[in-house]
């Protein structure tokens, strides 16, 4: 076969050729988080996984050796046709745990193959241990937009990168909308782990002497936790609201959860009882019985607007300002945001 060449995480983090990436570990392995964009083939099933760690512990490293073996001789013909199917160039890269013997021997097996093969030193580990590195050592300049329940900030993000500007979609990364209402018609949240490499991913590629914008968020999404490095940043710079008309934030709300069904909605309002208060909750849940979303919506609202008060008058950011918008069209808002970022720019560098 060709020779293997075994990689750095830096090599692998900046290499631009098209590669296929196999993560050669138990399916479980994968699930609880992986490097985005890899391929699950692996060595072992769960449970083979597990005798194997058995064996390991409670007998001997050889005996635990030697059981794996059996188990992968057994499927050296399967991994090959995997490998056929989901990298027909035949240019690959493996990684395991630790980059230590599963990923060696699925690398010597797929190279017999005909396989061009680089393996990944230190495994998937080390690319965590890069990523925690990567966060703590790096300062964005970001700058955070935030505006009341409704304003439609995720589209003014979307509008801003339209615009040619970097932004991080936060929300569209953990697959929640931040509220109790937040992961209603959204795939599952992906587990911390995997959040953090996704952000990763997404970050990696920006500009870190040019800013950044961000949408304004609590230090969890979901159940998502925003990693402290991230965090911290956000709250050290710029922080830009912007006023968005009643009106237009109801029609925002009702266009986007119009679709639920009574029982999803219901069961929103019902997390936030306590917060809106018996008579408000009763009202609301009214509201959706005769179909007046936006009653409902208005409703909701109360408690947001004032949940939303607190945390800008909370918010650390050494700046702040606030863009009194009379328009509700998401790219002139993009716009002005942008307008006054220079402006604020200028000022501050002559």
């Amino acid at each position: 076969g060709m020779p293997i060449k075994v990689i750095s995480v830096e090599e692998f983090l900046h290499h631009g050729e098209e590669r296929i990436l196999f993560d050669v570990r138990s399916p479980s392995e994968y699930e609880q988080g992986h490097i985005p964009g890899a391929l699950n083939l692996p060595l072992f099933s769960n449970e083979e996984r597990a005798e194997v760690g058995t064996l390991y512990k409670q007998d001997s490293p050889e005996k635990a050796l030697r059981h794996g073996l059996d188990i992968a001789g057994k499927h050296m013909g399967h991994y090959i046709d995997q490998a056929m199917l989901m990298a027909p160039e035949k240019k690959v890269r493996v990684h395991c745990w630790r980059g230590g013997k599963r990923s060696e021997s699925l690398g010597w097996l797929l190279s017999l193959a005909g396989f061009d093969v680089e393996i990944l030193y230190g495994g998937y580990k080390n690319y965590r241990h890069a990523l925690h590195h990567y966060f703590e050592t790096r300062t964005p300049h970001f700058i955070v937009v935030g505006g009341m329940t409704g304003s439609g900030k995720t589209y003014v993000l979307q509008e801003l990168q339209q615009l040619g500007e970097q932004i991080i979609d936060l929300e569209g990364l953990a697959h929640h909308k931040g509220s109790a209402f937040g992961a209603l018609g959204l795939a599952p949240q992906p587990t911390q782990e995997q959040f953090e490499n996704e952000l990763f991913e997404v970050y990696r590629p920006l500009d870190k002497t040019k800013r950044i914008f961000i949408e304004s968020e609590s230090r969890k999404v979901g159940r998502c936790i925003i990693p402290t490095p991230i965090f911290t940043a956000m709250q050290s710079n710029v922080y830009i609201t912007y006023d968005c008309p009643m009106e237009q934030r109801l029609h925002h709300l009702v266009e986007q959860y119009g679709q639920f069904s009574f029982e999803e909605l219901e069961a929103s309002f019902n997390k936030i009882i306590k917060r809106l208060g018996f008579d408000q909750h009763k009202a609301a849940i009214e509201a959706l019985k005769q179909n007046d979303l936006k009653e409902a919506a208005r409703i909701a609202l109360i408690f947001y607007d004032k949940a939303y008060a607190h945390s800008v008058s909370l918010n650390p950011a050494p700046r702040k300002w606030h863009l009194t918008e009379t328009e509700t069209d998401t790219r002139l808002i993009a716009q002005h945001i942008i307008q006054s970022c220079n402006a604020f720019e200028k000022k501050n560098y002559v």
